[in-house]
């Protein structure tokens, strides 16, 4: 077992789902094997516009030859495992490439660099998830939640670790996944109320909104962005329940068993569709939105 990068882009031409697998060519299958039962850093591009560098973390679990395409491979990423980094982290810093590992020995970027997966060593991988879990502007919890008792959703704990392996026990921790999915689906939709449209602060500068699951976590629903909304309380207790759901066009439903469906029509924005985040790929893909409609929304 080994960590590794996996290079990634938004745009890709690879049937590629982050969350789920990762399709690559056949040269690379051997180092993609390497990481079968370890955890991989998503990378992209510098040339991409608007870059996110090392964006996400993930765990493989089988690498297999790809049915439907010959000569290709897919790994697949086993469920429950991604995660979003709460602070995407650029390629280099002042100091230089935060992976040590792209340069040669004469401390200059080596053609490795533009390997789609390549290796990556223990140091490296720490220092990118202690990179990406960072939050220095983390966005504070609401204060009728902690008065209830929910406060292990959002309580603020130091990411502070010695080693690449204990980085992995934070990774898979339920409540700094939490805590780092409720930053970024917030930072994609500006704290403002997907449903509603609204952007509320309250008096302790907390924004009064909530990041949803499209498809919950129990269901396998993954800890990904385009799996996230942003909605207010009220908005979110009617979504988990059903009452509310997303058709293709990201049009807003309403429940025929809602009891006062007028009152749910009243309160949602005038375009009657969701807002949605600037960045494409931080929309809600539809593969979620589907899910709920087949597994949540009440017809």
């Amino acid at each position: 077992m080994a960590f590794g990068i996996f290079i990634h882009r938004f745009d890709s031409i690879y049937a590629d789902t982050p969350a789920e697998r990762y399709q690559f060519p056949i040269q690379y299958l051997q180092r993609a094997k390497a990481c079968v039962g370890d955890w991989i850093v998503y990378y992209e591009p510098r040339k991409v516009a608007g870059t996110k560098g090392y964006y996400a973390v993930a765990k493989v679990g089988r690498v297999i030859a790809d049915p439907a395409v010959p000569g290709m491979y897919l790994a697949l990423i086993e469920p429950g495992t991604y995660l979003d980094f709460a602070t995407p982290v650029p390629f280099a810093d002042e100091t230089g490439p935060i992976e040590r590992g792209v340069l040669n020995e004469a401390g200059r970027i080596s053609g490795r660099a533009q390997a789609a997966v390549r290796s990556l060593s223990p140091a490296d991988f720490n220092r990118i998830v202690a990179a990406g879990l960072a939050d220095e502007n983390p966005l504070l919890p609401r204060t009728d939640m902690a008065a209830a008792g929910h406060v292990v959703r959002e309580e603020r704990e130091p990411f502070i670790f010695d080693e690449a392996r204990e980085r992995v026990s934070a990774i898979v921790s339920r409540v700094v996944r939490d805590r780092v999915f409720r930053r970024i689906v917030l930072r994609a939709y500006d704290e403002r109320c997907a449903i509603t449209g609204l952007k509320l602060i309250n008096g302790g500068g907390r924004a009064e909104v909530e990041a949803a699951h499209i498809r919950p976590v129990e269901a396998n629903g993954p800890d990904i962005v385009s799996n996230g909304l942003a909605l207010s309380g009220t908005a979110h207790w009617m979504f988990d329940r059903g009452l509310i759901g997303l058709d293709d066009d990201m049009q807003i439903m309403v429940s025929r068993q809602a009891n006062d469906p007028d009152s749910i029509r009243s309160v949602i924005n005038a375009t009657g569709r969701i807002l949605m985040p600037p960045r494409e790929a931080d929309r809600p893909h539809l593969q979620f939105v589907r899910w709920h409609r087949e597994h949540c929304f009440k017809h």
